[in-house]
């Protein structure tokens, strides 16, 4: 059977996630619903990672195998069709060989997060940015979040439910600028490591708020970090400013097409 990886585009706010769940709508279960519509029988796919209810994708990557060999266009435009009128895309995939696996292979995942400063309700940006009512500083935030890069034990930034076999990760890269989106002042986030722990990012965005705020020094999260107790833990944001931007592969299938 040929496998297929796909990369996906996705609004979360109407979904409980990534991950099916019975009689309840996710991402996966519309996808594979749509497989059935082309292959008549039960489709079981993988994914890089399971994003969380609200939780938005701009590249997630997941995995299907399939009966028939698919032209690569010709899959996206009949995925793209039954999965009408979802806010799921399917915008590019690949064949790939039999061994490769979307969550498996990976040795990097990419977030962002959107975090807007404006009073009013934000209407065109509704549901796609975390909103605050007050100003923000960034100097103190890039200051903290420095303390929170490179290898270290994350129970603090961990949710009490997450299954991860080790609260220990390494963080890449922890980035933030401030922009000016069109509907206001606007704090991107940009998170980078092989993997995460549940609600990671989240737990980082809601506590490097905290500095900015002023409500926090930015030495106050690195010991928060090394107290290794949730409870040390600033606020966990909301979830509907956060995405799912890229994965990354030793040999990114996307660019090396088998042939």
């Amino acid at each position: 059977m040929p496998r297929y990886a796909l990369k996906i585009e996705y609004h979360g706010c109407q979904f409980v996630g990534w991950q099916r769940q019975a009689d309840q709508p996710s991402v996966q279960q519309s996808i594979e619903d749509a497989l059935a519509k082309l292959e008549p029988r039960e489709h079981r796919i993988a994914a890089a990672g399971r994003t969380d209810a609200g939780v938005h994708a701009r590249g997630q990557i997941a995995h299907c195998d399939l009966e028939k060999n698919w032209e690569s266009f010709r899959l996206c435009e009949a995925l793209n069709f039954h999965l009408k009128p979802l806010p799921i895309a399917i915008i590019d995939c690949v064949e790939v060989q039999e061994d490769w696996h979307a969550r498996f292979s990976a040795i990097e995942r990419r977030y962002f997060f959107r975090l807007l400063c404006r009073r009013p309700p934000a209407t065109h940006d509704h549901g796609l940015v975390w909103q605050v009512g007050h100003e923000l500083a960034l100097e103190p935030m890039q200051e903290a979040a420095t303390f929170l890069l490179g290898k270290h034990d994350f129970t603090t930034f961990r949710s009490s439910i997450c299954q991860a076999n080790s609260p220990v990760k390494t963080l890449d890269a922890l980035d933030i600028e401030l922009v000016q989106g069109w509907s206001g002042p606007e704090f991107r986030f940009y998170v980078r490591a092989r993997s995460f722990l549940h609600n990671q990012v989240r737990s980082f965005v809601g506590t490097l708020e905290r500095v900015g705020a002023g409500a926090w020094r930015p030495k106050d999260v690195k010991s928060a970090l090394g107290s290794k107790d949730r409870a040390s833990c600033g606020p966990v944001c909301p979830p509907q400013g956060l995405y799912l931007d890229s994965v990354g592969y030793p040999n990114d299938p996307f660019e090396t097409v088998l042939t």
